[in-house]
């Protein structure tokens, strides 16, 4: 079998949990005793995470059988049953808390990640998430992204320039950091500057900056920003790239996405996402 992005992080996990064995599993549940068992939400919530939630179960135990009832991106009610189990109970003890902590946590950013989606509205900016993530669990956090409706920003340093604030101080300026950049730019990959003032915004347009990231301006500031650009691009359409970031809430988000940027982008999504309550249970008479 290809090796799936999130195997090795699966071993790890389990090793971390289950190591040497499952104490109080061994000493009090029979081995040759097997049950059914759902996974069900118990608030409403997006799902994500069963790719990896499935592979726990197979690096435990090959017999369990794992019948995932709801894709990645699929919202739940309430009570909705998201996965039945059946095998070794033993085995499905063993795996279940690193099984639904993938679950949990991946479910909780999809699930905040949607509600964001909803404030900003139809026909409204893409919403991008940032690099703010758990360590090790990037890829899976910005998958979990994807199934709530959001996009991703840069996965990593190495596949976007974004000259931050701390660039460019140590550049020497606004001009000087996007000279750089654009000189050495690979083909294809465009530079994205942050600017906090109209100045800079000034500075990066008529540097030839094709995105701008406009940290932590209120809806007013973010409103003469878009006005300068639109201005510096006339008689054309604005071709710079406009991206709002700062202070960015589901109370905000809105009218944020109203003052004319392209893009609003929030760290929340992946670093602040409260874990999508679901639990395993035994059916009824499920022991067997």
């Amino acid at each position: 079998m290809t090796e799936r992005h999130y195997d090795r992080l699966v071993t790890e996990a389990l090793r971390e949990d289950l190591g040497p064995g499952d104490v109080t599993t061994e000493l009090c549940i029979p081995e040759d005793i097997s049950v059914e068992a759902v996974v069900r939400a118990r608030r409403p919530l997006v799902v994500s995470g069963t790719g990896p939630f499935r592979e726990v179960l197979r690096q435990v135990d090959r017999s369990v059988e794992c019948r995932i009832l709801k894709r990645d991106g699929e919202e739940c009610a309430a009570n909705d049953a998201v996965a039945n189990l059946r095998g070794s109970c033993a085995s499905i003890l063993s795996a279940e808390r690193t099984a639904l902590n993938f679950l949990q946590h991946l479910s909780g950013v999809a699930t905040l990640t949607r509600a964001f989606v909803n404030a900003i509205g139809p026909g409204g900016p893409g919403l991008l998430d940032t690099r703010k993530t758990t360590p090790g669990l990037r890829n899976l956090e910005k998958e979990a992204v994807r199934h709530g409706g959001g996009q991703n920003h840069r996965r990593a340093l190495f596949d976007g320039i974004i000259i931050k604030d701390n660039h460019i101080a140590a550049a020497g300026g606004v001009r000087a950091a996007l000279e750089r950049a654009r000189a050495g730019a690979p083909v294809g990959m465009k530079v994205e500057i942050e600017v906090d003032t109209l100045d800079q915004l000034r500075e990066a347009l008529e540097g030839g900056a094709e995105i701008v990231l406009l940290d932590n301006m209120d809806p007013d500031g973010l409103r003469r920003a878009v006005a300068l650009a639109e201005e510096f691009c006339a008689p054309g359409p604005r071709r710079v790239l406009l991206e709002a970031s700062g202070g960015v809430t589901l109370d905000t988000v809105k009218e944020i996405s109203e003052t004319g940027v392209d893009f609003v982008s929030t760290g929340a999504l992946t670093h602040s996402a409260p874990a999508a309550d679901l639990g395993l249970d035994f059916f009824p008479r499920g022991v067997y």
